[in-house]
């Protein structure tokens, strides 16, 4: 049985009329149509507490601005100067709020479901920590900026990701093993950091700590643009890997079984979750916490224990959009980067996970 249930399906089809082959093929339907339909909703509820949180967001700042003036903006009216305030300040940070929430929450259910750990996340294994290495050496070494500045931040993650993987590489990948190596890897790269940030001018190092604790306030159009294209090209092939990513639950053997070459679609499940990090990471910074608590969150909430990485998206962009209204503004005349904020929450329901979590000798 695939995870799909297609393969169940066809072997009941093969003998027609059977009455118990009927009810079991009946039962079976109507497990798949349940899961789908409680999948939809749960999509639908994010997005729509997401939006309502967009909305809310629109209408707060230095100075408040009715939801009509917003709706106004929204249908190409409104007056100078709230489409000025609208427009120019507030959507640009809430914009790359929604992609990169949605660029983490991808990464991070990418690598649990290829390595079925739920350690296993790009802040954990040293994918962001090398994607900021990439970037603060591109910034302090060389004054990088835009273009040059993401592709130094995507080399500096897919070196830790190569690293990763030839280290933990035995005959294949464990979660076990590449989570221990990548946790290794983490610590040198954040030698590396603490290294450029002493070597940096105060006012480098200054933007760079800021940068490094994860924010969405320097959100330029040009940078949403670049991030908008390359997560049009990563998020469908991450949605290709869904199929097979679910079978690979099933284990490495019954995965072979069923057609599924398990190292090759565990190899490019990390190749595109290093990628998706690594560009979220270019244009936000590393938020922290993101990528590791999405993925088991949606896993809860469609309650098949079966990979999400839709629902994983949508909860990693709802959990960035609510932190970063609430570092904004929950702190009176306090501005604070969003990631102290997706710290705050991610660190004790990752504690809780762990405590809650049954080992698993798969990992």
């Amino acid at each position: 049985m695939t995870a799909g249930g297609t393969t169940l399906e066809h072997s009941f089809e093969q003998q027609p009329g059977d009455a118990d082959y009927d009810l079991a093929l009946a039962g079976v339907r109507r497990a798949l149509r349940r899961r789908l339909l409680r999948r939809i909703l749960v999509s639908v509820a994010l997005a729509v507490v997401t939006l309502v949180t967009i909305g809310f967001a629109l209408t707060v700042g230095d100075f408040a601005t009715p939801i009509r003036d917003v709706l106004a903006v929204a249908g190409g009216g409104g007056d100078r100067f709230t489409r000025l305030a609208i427009i120019e300040f507030r959507i640009p940070p809430i914009l790359l709020a929604v992609l990169a929430g949605a660029a983490f929450g991808l990464a991070g259910g990418l690598f649990q479901s290829s390595l079925r750990n739920p350690l296993a996340s790009p802040d954990v294994i040293g994918i962001t920590q090398g994607a900021s290495v990439g970037a603060v050496a591109g910034s302090v070494l060389w004054s990088l900026e835009g273009l040059p500045l993401s592709a130094a931040a995507l080399a500096g993650a897919l070196t830790v990701a190569g690293a990763n993987l030839a280290l933990a590489w035995r005959g294949g990948v464990t979660g076990y093993r590449f989570v221990l190596c990548g946790v290794a890897l983490a610590f040198v790269c954040t030698s590396v950091l603490g290294y450029l940030i002493s070597r940096a001018r105060i006012e480098d190092a200054q933007s760079a700590l800021v940068w490094m604790t994860g924010s969405v306030s320097g959100a330029t159009d040009d940078g949403n643009a670049r991030l908008a294209v390359a997560l049009a090209v990563l998020a469908p092939l991450a949605l290709l890997l869904a199929r097979s990513l679910d079978i690979l639950e099933l284990g490495d053997e019954v995965a072979v079984g069923l057609g599924t070459r398990a190292g090759r679609t565990r190899v490019a499940a990390i190749v595109v979750g290093s990628l998706l990090a690594a560009v979220a990471t270019a244009a936000a910074g590393p938020i922290a916490f993101v990528a590791p608590t999405a993925g088991p969150i949606a896993r809860r909430l469609v309650g098949d224990g079966r990979p999400a990485l839709v629902q994983a998206a949508l909860v990693g962009v709802l959990v960035v959009v609510v932190s970063d209204v609430v570092a904004q503004h929950a702190f009176d005349d306090l501005k604070l980067p969003v990631g102290v904020v997706t710290g705050a929450i991610g660190g004790p329901y990752l504690i809780w996970l762990l405590a809650v979590s049954q080992p698993s000798r798969r990992t």
